[in-house]
């Protein structure tokens, strides 16, 4: 009963990992290009503050509670499948730590803007920029874990 429990929450979290990563970028993407300070200065904060809320807490469950599951099932590390999606998760979180301190700078910025009655910045569009390409590659990651997880097989 216990490993179908943590097996429970190991999914759950995955799923709110993922959506609220789909779904933050979706609407700071398309706020963006909307192009309007005002708005993205008001959507980047709640962004800033759904990964706070929701991606850090289960980015920290993700590895726990796939450990414990490890531990119960008797699986090995040394699983080729495994592996990659440990990699591949490794490899995510690295691209979503700058992608948290990138909006941040994303909200500052879109404010300052929007304090002015000025558009987005060259320098708001250099940060969106990199906020997309770390985030489109942490969101690759994401769907090959996604498979290796199912199909437990490489």
């Amino acid at each position: 009963m216990i490993y179908l429990a943590i097996k429970w929450v190991h999914v759950l979290s995955s799923t709110i990992l993922f959506g609220t990563g789909i779904g933050s970028a979706f609407y700071l993407l398309s706020a963006t290009l909307g192009r309007d300070a005002r708005t993205v200065a008001r959507l980047s904060k709640l962004v800033v503050l759904a990964d706070w809320l929701f991606t850090a807490p289960t980015a920290i469950l993700q590895p726990l509670t796939g450990f414990l599951l490890l531990q119960i099932a008797g699986l090995s590390m040394r699983a080729p499948w495994l592996a990659w999606s440990v990699a591949l998760y490794v490899f995510a979180i690295a691209c979503w730590l700058p992608v948290v301190w990138i909006q941040i700078r994303l909200a500052k910025e879109a404010r300052a803007c929007a304090m002015v009655g000025a558009s987005l910045s060259q320098r708001y569009w250099r940060l969106m920029t990199a906020w997309t390409v770390l985030g489109a590659l942490a969101f690759v990651a994401f769907l090959g874990i996604f498979w290796l997880m199912v199909a437990k097989t490489l």
